[in-house]
Formats: C-alpha cells, structure tokens, sequence
C-alpha cells in the first residue's frame, strides 16, 4: 500500500534534487560545481603590495610586489584584468588574476610620468585615461596593445581623469589650479577649463552627460559645471567638508559624506538643491551603494563600524534579526560589494585586515589579515 506513496515521494525529492543543481550551474558565481569560475578581491598595502584574497575560501593565498605608493586600483569593466598606479614609480601596472595557478602576476608596467594617482576605463573598456600630476598631463593608453596612445597638457597638478558616461569627454580635475578641464576623448584636445572650488579632489556626471559635481575635501562646498556650456552653475552649501560622494545609477541623487557633520547630505542634482541630511555617526567616511539605490553602506573610520542604511526611506537599519552596528576592524574606510552583492567587503587601515560581512543579514563573518595598511580594494569574478 506504501509503495507507490513512497515513489511519489522519491520521484519528487530526486527531480527536485536536479532542479537545484541545475540552478546551481546556471548561477554565475564559483562553487564546487563551477570549479572554473573564481571570486578574489585584491588589496593595496602601504608596503607595495598587492594581497590576493580568495573570498570562496575567505582567506589570503597570496602577496604580489607591484610597487611602491600605490594607489588608483580598479577591475577592468570585461577583461580579467586589474589595474592600478605606482605614484611613486609613475607607472600603470596591470595583473592577471588568472596566472600562477589563479593567485595573480603582475604582467605589465607602463610608464606614465611623475605622480599618477587614478585611472578610469572608456565605456567599451578599449581605453586607460590616467594623469601624471607631476609635469601636468593627460594620457590615453590602449588596452590591448599597452600603448601610450595620446598626451595632452593639462592645468597644474592634474589629480583625476574622469570619462563621461557618452565616452566623448575627458574631465581632468586640477587640484592646484582649482579647475575643470573638459578634453575630448579622442584627440585629447582642451576643449574648455572652469574655475571650480579650490583643492578639488572628485568629480561626478550625470549620466547624460549635462552636468558635473566638483568635490574638494577642504571646502564645504560642491562645484555644479554644465558641460555642455562649459561653465559654472553654482556653489553648493554642505554641512561639513566632504570625504566621498555617490551618484545613484539614473542620477536622481548624489549622496554626501561628510566626517565633520557626523553625516550624509541628498542632493537633487537636476534642480540642484540640498536636500535630507541624516546623522549616521562619530566619523561616516567612505560609502558604496547597492545596484538598485535602496541600501548605502558608509564605513565609520573612528567608529570602528559600517552603517547600513535604507536610502529609499531615509534610515539607519536597526531591523530585529540583523546586526547593527556592524563592526568592521579598526579604522574602516573603502567598501566594495562582490558582483553578486551577497559579501560587503571593507578595509581596515589601523588593524591590517579586510573585514567580510554578509549583506542579507548584516552579520560580520570574518577578519583576514592582509598587510601594513591596506588602503584601495578591487573584486574580480573571473
């Protein structure tokens, strides 16, 4: 009488069985079952090392010498690629995080004059735009071939190459001249410069290219450009002197940090105006926003802590069930998700270490030591 109960039972729990592992393989992400796919993030240290973390097995699997004052770190956008600066060496190095048995190499170091100190990609990844603050010029390089391609002069100590989201545009941030410079891409060409706020440091564009926001780190003010007439709209009034600053993916808000004001700032870029300010802590200083806006995460360097916060209703996280605060090490400040933003990843300067803290429930998992001072951090799925 039990047995075709028992049948069913076990027809059932078998195709249920293949569904998951179906699932499984479908997922993009490594596994036991994707053992070709793997999840690594990578963190600059202040001795000129690069730490290799495998965040599968959450724990470091090596240390690679790239150089000395490093600084710019990012993923390349297609290519499983990360790139970065050498200030001190004036060079862009490049590491293949697929040599050495997938623990990375370094496989290339391009000269690019004195004091570079951050790089950005064109939307179709074919292009490096970098600085060298040091002789105050502008440099194209071509991915491929790992050629300088272009040279331009800039205004006086160029800090940041910014592309517009067209990739038609070069926005140069000069830190000494307290200027804007608006190049195209192409030729490099100086097509206009404006007069922003002094010591500028940041810039953000509206994905449709109309509008930029200048950020200084020693001013209480935020500079809005309109590019497409090459000049300055206004000057905008913030609560404290800035440390970062996130654009949401369709522009409907930038989000302001600043130490000094123990908070954050919403500003209406469209209509320019300042709008919530929220108290998030002792000193918020670096935060990351989730694909979809609703969840900003911002480290507390005096804290000790990350604060998770609800953006679409303006709140600090506090749920039943999830951990808040949430602690991150000693003195967190850059943050990153993994690709799947199931990991939030956060660097510890004064411990050595890079805090793991799983998002659904806001609960730290782990600390691994990575080296002196770590400072930029990068993900690659590759």
């Amino acid at each position: 009488m039990n047995g075709p109960k028992n049948f069913r039972l076990y027809f059932l729990l078998a195709a249920l069985g293949i569904g998951g592992i179906v699932l499984l393989l479908r997922e993009h992400r490594p596994s036991f079952l994707r053992p070709d796919l793997h999840l690594s993030a990578y963190v600059t240290t202040a001795d000129g090392n690069v730490t290799v973390v495998d965040l599968v097995k959450l724990k470091a699997v090596a240390r690679i010498a790239v150089g000395p004052g490093l600084s710019g770190m990012r993923e390349h956008p297609t290519r499983p690629e990360i790139f970065g600066l050498s200030s001190t060496g004036g060079y862009v190095w490049i590491l293949d995080p697929r040599a050495n048995h997938f623990t990375g190499q370094v496989t290339a170091r391009i000269a690019v004059g004195p004091l570079p100190y951050a790089l950005d990609f064109s939307p179709d990844g074919n292009r490096i735009y970098t600085t060298a603050s040091g002789n105050n010029t502008l440099l194209a390089i071509d991915v491929k071939s790992r050629a300088v391609v272009g040279r331009a002069m800039t205004g006086r100590e160029p800090v940041l190459a910014h592309v517009t989201p067209d990739g038609k545009t070069v926005l140069v941030v000069n830190r000494r001249d307290g200027s804007l410079g608006i190049h195209d891409a192409p030729t490099l060409t100086l097509r206009g410069s404006v007069s922003v706020v002094p010591q500028p440091e940041d810039v953000a564009v509206l994905p449709d290219g109309s509008l930029a926001f200048v950020l200084s780190r020693s001013e209480r003010r935020i500079s809005v450009v309109d590019l497409r007439r090459g000049v300055l709209v206004t000057h905008l009034e913030l609560a404290g002197k800035p440390t970062d600053m996130l654009l949401k993916p369709d522009g409907g808000e930038l989000y302001v940090i600043s130490p000094e004001a123990h908070g954050l700032q919403a500003i209406t870029p469209w209509t320019h105006e300042v709008g919530d300010y929220m108290v998030l802590g002792s000193t918020p200083t670096r935060g990351v926003l989730s694909s979809d806006a609703s969840l900003l995460y911002v480290s507390d360097t005096a804290g000790d802590r990350v604060t998770p916060v609800d953006i679409f209703n303006r709140r600090i996280i506090r749920d039943p069930g999830k951990g808040f605060p949430v602690p991150a090490g000693d003195s967190p400040t850059a943050l990153r998700f993994d690709p799947a933003e199931n990991l939030l990843l956060v660097v510890s300067q004064g411990s050595g270490d890079l805090a793991v803290i799983r998002v659904r429930t806001n609960f730290l998992l782990t600390m691994i030591p990575v080296g002196d001072h770590p400072q930029d951090l990068a993900v690659k799925l590759f």
